[in-house]
């Protein structure tokens, strides 16, 4: 049918193993890990997988193919849904910017995950005061003990007679 494929070539397809393929070499660079890594990584996750089949996968001719059972190892190994894994691979981002992203991207998780634990703790701490009351000060002086910096020790306090961190 005409205007389905560009002249003289094919129309690109938006997912195709050629994409999961690029996104395997990809996200393994960025992340740093050798073709042997990526391999013990999908192993762990329950896809037996050698670093010759990792290789083959993103280098050889032919390719070798990628079965769903792998596409969704390889999606659980890099933590990208499956859908971005097949995706083609960005443009204009070079390996270092990708490695920078990626390592802003942990850091916000790691940072949300940690405050997340800070407001339970506040809150559950709180609580304890609830039914103590008695032990407000004392609470706060072994704050002021593991922290050693009375302005941080105060911040904490504040946040527990607020009820949370939030």
């Amino acid at each position: 049918m005409a205007g389905d494929r560009p002249e003289g070539g094919e129309v690109p397809l938006l997912y195709s193993e050629g994409n999961v393929a690029a996104r395997v070499a990809l996200e393994r660079e960025v992340r740093g890990w050798s073709t042997t890594e990526l391999a013990e990584r999908v192993t762990r996750a329950g896809i037996k997988m050698n670093q010759t089949a990792v290789w083959r996968i993103e280098n050889g001719t032919p390719r070798r193919r990628i079965n769903l059972d792998e596409a969704l190892a390889f999606s659980r190994v890099f933590e990208l849904p499956l859908e971005e894994l097949m995706s083609p691979p960005l443009e204009g981002l070079d390996i270092d910017s990708r490695r920078l992203v990626q390592e802003a991207v942990e850091a916000f998780y790691e940072a949300r995950d940690a405050r997340d634990r800070l407001h339970h703790a506040v809150v559950a701490i709180a609580d304890h005061i609830k039914a103590h009351p008695d032990s407000s000060r004392a609470i706060h002086e072994q704050c002021l003990r593991l922290m050693g910096d009375e302005r941080d020790a105060r911040t904490l306090s504040s946040d527990i007679k607020d009820g949370g961190h939030y």
